[in-house]
C-alpha cells in the first residue's frame, strides 16, 4: 500500500487519521500507546503482507535495542485494545517464524479531520486503555448521561466484577466535558487513612494546610468544574465517605465517581452496582449465545493466548458451561480463558470441575461470588509449577508497577535461580496472573489489586514475608542510588518520569526498614539514597519524616556509620532550615555534618556542611560571617571536582552580593552563568551543597539581585522572571519559592509594580505552603502584611529586606550593624531610612550626616540604585534648605548614569524632583 499520510484508512469501527496519529472508534478518539499507534501504521501500510519483526523493530525503535519480546508485548496490548477477537472478528494474525499480517477488510477514503479533534493531552490523569469494554456498553452509557445529574456515583461489586474498567471508561468518554479537568486517585497503595488527603492535594496541585485540612482542601475547590475519580475505596470507607460529602458540600461543581467492594453509605451517593457478564443459556442457537457478553470475553481472550484459536459447535456447550460455572465474573473468565491452550476446553471442564469441588469445600459462608473468584484463583494458582508460584507470591511486595529486573532481585533467591525467572514471569503473563504495560522504553508489570492482595497472602502462609520485603528494600536502595548517579547527567523531567513512580515502593521499602520488624541498616541506607526524590518532588515533610527516624536508629547504634551520619545531619540542616531558617537545631545539625566531615577528611562532606550554614547566616543576616565562610571554600579546594567548583563560584557570588560588593559580585556571577552554559547545565541541583535548588535558578536570582542594585531595574525584572519562569517550568517547589522570595516579589515592590508583586506574593505563600516550606511561608506573611507578623529571629535577611521595601523602621542597634560593617548589602539604605526617620524628627545635621555617609558608602559598593535612593533624600534635604544648585547637580549627576528604567518608582521621583529644581530660579 502507499503512503497513507494523506489519506484516512476506516477498518471495523476504526477510522484511522495517519498524519495525525489519530485513530477514532465509533467517531471517538481511541487513545492508544505512541508505540502501538506506530506499529498499527506500519501494518496498515502492508495490509495483506507479512511484515516481519526485525522491520517493526527497526521502525518503531530505531534508536533503541529492544528484544522480540517488547514487540509481542505490545503487539498484545494493540489486538487487546482494538477488540481483536471480539465477535470473531480479525485484524492481526501472527504468521509463524515471519512476523504479523493486517487481515481485515479496509477502505481508504479522503482525509477530514473529526470535528471534535483529537483528545486533550492535559486535563487528566487516566492510563491508556489496555482492552476494549465488553457487555457493559448500556451501563456506561447511562453513567455518562447520568453522573452530570447525580454528582456522586459508587461502582459496587464482587472483586475482579469490572468496576475500574467501567470508571475509566466512563471518565474517558467525559473528557474535554469539564472545565478544569478528571482526576483518577487509586487508593490501592494507600495503607493508612492519613496518606489519603496529602496524595489527593498533590494530585489536585493544591495545597493542605495544617489546620482544618480537608476544609480548606473542599474550599479551594469551590470554583472548579472537575470529575474526581477514586478507585479502591473499600479499605478506606468511612474516610472517605467523610472526604466526598465534605468535598461535594463545599465544591459545587465537583462530580465524584468511586469504585468499591461496597457502597461507602455517605450522603448523597447514587449506588450503581455491577452485575456479573450476562451468560448464554445452555440451549439455543450459535449465534444467539456469541451475543452474550460472558463468552464474547471467554473467546477474547482465548484468542489472545492462542491465534488459531476457534470455537467448534461441539466445543459451544463447554464454553458456555464453563461462563456459567464462573459466574460471568470477568477476572475469572480472563484467568480460566489463559488455560484452554494448555488443556483444551474438555479437559478444562473436568479439571475445574474436581478442582473447584474441593476448593470451595469448607467456605459455603462466603458470598457466592467471592467464592467463585477465590475458587478460581486458588484452582489457577495451584495449576502453575512450584518456581511460578514462588514468583507470583514474591511479586506481592510490590506496590506498583515494576521492571522485569526489578522482578528478578526480588524473587532470585533459594530455591528460584535468576535464570528461572524470565520463564516464570511469562507464563504468569500468559495465564492472566500478572499484567503487562507495553511503555515507551520498558515494560512495565503490575498486579491487579485482587491478585496481589491473594499472593500477599500466599506469601505470609510460606512465612517469607519478611526475606522478600527485604530484597524488595534491596531492590528499592539500588534503583535510589542509581537515581543519585542519574541526577546530574539526566534532564529534569527524564529523571522524574523514570524514578517518580518508583515512589510508593520506596515508601513501603522504608516503612518496613525503619519499623521493628526491618532490617534497619538498610532502612538507613535507603533513607539517605532516596534523598534526590524527595528534593525533586519537594516532599520536605514526608522526607523529614524518613530523616528524623532514621537518625534516631542510628544514635541507639553502638557504633553508626559516620558517613551516614553526615548525611543525615546534612539532610537534617537543610530540612530544618526549610521550616525553621536559622534555628539553633539548624546549626547545630550542619555544625555536627561538619564535624563528621572533618573526622573523615571528607572535603565534599565538608563543603556541603560550611555551605549548608553559610545559608543559615546569609538568611539571619550575618553578611559578614558569610563571606569568611565562602572564602573556605578555597582552603578546601573543590577545584579538583568542576561541578563543585562551579557551585562554589555560584555561593561566593551569593557572599559578595550580601556582603555589599556588588562589581565583584556581578562579574562573578556573570561568569557563572557563562560556565554553567558551557557545561550544558548538567548540574541540576547545588549538588554537594548543603541547602539545595536549581542551580540555574539560584544563579538567575542572585543576578537579578545584583542587577537591580547595580542600577539596570528593566534587567533585573527580566532576570528574575526568566529565573521564575524557569523553576515553574521544572516544577521545583523550594526553588519556585527561593526565586520569589529573594527577588521576584522584591524586584517587583522595588520597581513599583504593585498588581505583579501581589500575585507573586499569593504564588510564594501557596507554594511555600503546598511544600510543608515553613520558612517561605514566613517570608510570605511578611510580605503580604508587613512587619510585626511573627517572630523574625534567625531571619535578619528578612527583616533587612523589609527595611529596603519600606515597611519597616531602623534603630540605632542597625546603625551600629552599619558601623561594624555587618549590614552589607543594605548599609547606604538602612543609614538613608535611619536618616529620614531623623529628618521626621527635626534633626536635619544629624540627617545630613547620615545621608552623606550612605552615599559614599553606596558608591563604594557599586550599588547606583542606593546611590539614586540616597540622592534623591539629600537632593530634597537641600532643596528645603535653598541648596537647589547643590541639590540638581548631586540628582542630575546620578540620575544621568541610568541608561534604563525610567519607568520604576524611583526614577520617577527623582525625574519629577529634578523638574522642580530645574523650574526653580536661583533666589
Amino acid at each position: 500500500m502507499n503512503d497513507l499520510s494523506d489519506q484516512a484508512v476506516h477498518f471495523g469501527p476504526y477510522r484511522i487519521h495517519p498524519r495525525q496519529r489519530l485513530v477514532l472508534e465509533a467517531g471517538r478518539p481511541l487513545r492508544l500507546g505512541r508505540r502501538a499507534v506506530e506499529i498499527l501504521l506500519i501494518l496498515l501500510e502492508q495490509a495483506g503482507n507479512v511484515v516481519s519483526k526485525q522491520e517493526l523493530i527497526a521502525r518503531v525503535w530505531p534508536k533503541s535495542v529492544v528484544e522480540d519480546g517488547n514487540l509481542r508485548v505490545h503487539m498484545a496490548a494493540l489486538r487487546k485494545a482494538l477488540g481483536d477477537g471480539q465477535a470473531g472478528q480479525r485484524y492481526i494474525v501472527t504468521v509463524a517464524q515471519r512476523g504479523y499480517s493486517f487481515v481485515a477488510p479496509l477502505s481508504i477514503e479522503p482525509m477530514t479531520l473529526p470535528t471534535d479533534g483529537p483528545p486533550h493531552s492535559q486535563g487528566h490523569n487516566l492510563p491508556l486503555r489496555r482492552t476494549r469494554m465488553i457487555g457493559r456498553q448500556a451501563l456506561i452509557d447511562a453513567l455518562v448521561q447520568q453522573l452530570p445529574q447525580q454528582r456522586f456515583i459508587t461502582l459496587t461489586g464482587a472483586g475482579g466484577i469490572g468496576k475500574t474498567t467501567v470508571a475509566l471508561r466512563v471518565a474517558e468518554l467525559l473528557i474535554g466535558h469539564y472545565a478544569d479537568g478528571i482526576r483518577l486517585l487509586d487508593l490501592a497503595p494507600l495503607s493508612a487513612p492519613s496518606m489519603i488527603l496529602p496524595n489527593l492535594a498533590a494530585l489536585l496541585d493544591l495545597t493542605l494546610t495544617e489546620h482544618e485540612p480537608l476544609l480548606a482542601l473542599a474550599r479551594s475547590l469551590h470554583e472548579r468544574q472537575l470529575l474526581l475519580v477514586i478507585d479502591n475505596c473499600e479499605h478506606l470507607l468511612d474516610d472517605m465517605a467523610l472526604i466526598c460529602e465534605t468535598l461535594l458540600r463545599h465544591a459545587p461543581h465537583l462530580h465524584i465517581l468511586t469504585t468499591s467492594r461496597e457502597a461507602l453509605r455517605a450522603e448523597g451517593e447514587y449506588v450503581q452496582r455491577l452485575e456479573p457478564l450476562a451468560c448464554p443459556p445452555a440451549t439455543g442457537n450459535r449465534a444467539q449465545a456469541l451475543g452474550y457478553p460472558a463468552l464474547q470475553l471467554l473467546i477474547e481472550r482465548a484468542m489472545s493466548h492462542q491465534d488459531s484459536f476457534e470455537l467448534s459447535e461441539a466445543e459451544l456447550p463447554l464454553a458456555i458451561d464453563i461462563c456459567q460455572r464462573l459466574d460471568g465474573i470477568p477476572l475469572a473468565i480472563e484467568l480460566v480463558a489463559a488455560q484452554i491452550e494448555r488443556f483444551g476446553l474438555p479437559r478444562l471442564l473436568v479439571q475445574m470441575e474436581d478442582n473447584f469441588r474441593l476448593l470451595t469445600r469448607g467456605r459455603r459462608s462466603a458470598l457466592p461470588r467471592q467464592q467463585t473468584l477465590r475458587a478460581t484463583l486458588d484452582w489457577s494458582f495451584d495449576l502453575l509449577t512450584h518456581c511460578e508460584q514462588i514468583c507470583l507470591r514474591r511479586l506481592a511486595v510490590f506496590r506498583d508497577g515494576f521492571s522485569l529486573a526489578s522482578a528478578a532481585a526480588v524473587i532470585a533467591g533459594e530455591p528460584i535461580a535468576p535464570a528461572e525467572v524470565l520463564g516464570s514471569i511469562s507464563q504468569l503473563v500468559a495465564k492472566s496472573l500478572l499484567n503487562v504495560e507495553p511503555g515507551d522504553d520498558e515494560v512495565v508489570y503490575r498486579l491487579l489489586d485482587i491478585t496481589r492482595t491473594y499472593a500477599l497472602e500466599k506469601l505470609s502462609q510460606a512465612d517469607e514475608l519478611d526475606t522478600t520485603r527485604e530484597r524488595h528494600a534491596a531492590r528499592c536502595l539500588v534503583l535510589m542510588e542509581q537515581a543519585r548517579e542519574d541526577w546530574e547527567r539526566t534532564a529534569t523531567q527524564a529523571w522524574i518520569d523514570r524514578y517518580a513512580p518508583l515512589r510508593e515502593d520506596v515508601r513501603a521499602a522504608l516503612d518496613w526498614g525503619l519499623g521493628d520488624q526491618g532490617t534497619q541498616q538498610l532502612g538507613i541506607r535507603l533513607t539517605v539514597s532516596a534523598m534526590p526524590l524527595w528534593q525533586e518532588l519537594s516532599l520536605l515533610r514526608e522526607h523529614r519524616f524518613y530523616v528524623g527516624k532514621a537518625l534516631v536508629l542510628m544514635q541507639q547504634s553502638s557504633a553508626p556509620c559516620t558517613q551516614l551520619m553526615m548525611q543525615l545531619q546534612l539532610a537534617l540542616g537543610s530540612l530544618s532550615y526549610h521550616a525553621l531558617g536559622g534555628a539553633p537545631q539548624t546549626i547545630a545539625a550542619f555544625e555536627q555534618a561538619r564535624q563528621l566531615a572533618e573526622a573523615r577528611q571528607d572535603v565534599a562532606g565538608q563543603l556541603r556542611a560550611v555551605s549548608g550554614h553559610m545559608a543559615v547566616n546569609l538568611c539571619a543576616g550575618h553578611y559578614r560571617e558569610a563571606l569568611e565562610q565562602s572564602v573556605q571554600f578555597d582552603r578546601l579546594d573543590p577545584r579538583t571536582d568542576p561541578l563543585l567548583d562551579l557551585s562554589a563560584q555560584r555561593l561566593r557570588v551569593l557572599a559578595q552580593h550580601f556582603a555589599g560588593n556588588q562589581t565583584l559580585a556581578l562579574h562573578n556571577a556573570e561568569q557563572v552563568i557563562q560556565r554553567m552554559a558551557h557545561s550544558g547545565h548538567l548540574n541540576r541541583f547545588t549538588h554537594g551543597f548543603g541547602v539545595q535548588y536549581d542551580q540555574s535558578v539560584a544563579s538567575l536570582t542572585v543576578l537579578a539581585r545584583i542587577q537591580w542594585l547595580r542600577g539596570a531595574p528593566e534587567r533585573a525584572w527580566r532576570t528574575a522572571s526568566q529565573a521564575l519562569e524557569l523553576a515553574l517550568q521544572i516544577n521545583h517547589g523550594t526553588s519556585i519559592c527561593y526565586t520569589l522570595a529573594l527577588a521576584g516579589v522584591v524586584i517587583a515592590r522595588y520597581n513599583g509594580d504593585g498588581a505583579a508583586a501581589q500575585a507573586l506574593q499569593a504564588l510564594l505563600l501557596q507554594h511555600a505552603q503546598r511544600h510543608s516550606a515553613q520558612l517561605f511561608q514566613t517570608w510570605a506573611a511578611h510580605y503580604a502584611d508587613g512587619p510585626g507578623q511573627g517572630d523574625l529571629n534567625g531571619l535578619g535577611l528578612v527583616k533587612d529586606i523589609m527595611i529596603t521595601l519600606g515597611v519597616a523602621t531602623v534603630d540605632e542597634p542597625a546603625v551600629e550593624r552599619v558601623r561594624s560593617d555587618a549590614a552589607g548589602w543594605c548599609a547606604p539604605e538602612l543609614l538613608r531610612v535611619r536618616a529620614q526617620a531623623l529628618l521626621h524628627q527635626d534633626a536635619p545635621d544629624a540627617a545630613e550626616t547620615l545621608l552623606l555617609e550612605a552615599l559614599g558608602l553606596a558608591q563604594q559598593q557599586g550599588a547606583l540604585a542606593w546611590e539614586m535612593r540616597t540622592a534623591e533624600s539629600l537632593a530634597r534635604l537641600w532643596q528645603k534648605q535653598g541648596r537647589r544648585q547643590a541639590a540638581r547637580e548631586l540628582l542630575g549627576g546620578v540620575y544621568a548614569r541610568f541608561t534604563e528604567g525610567f519607568a520604576s518608582q524611583d526614577l520617577i521621583r527623582a525625574r519629577s524632583l529634578l523638574d522642580e529644581l530645574q523650574d526653580q530660579r536661583p533666589a
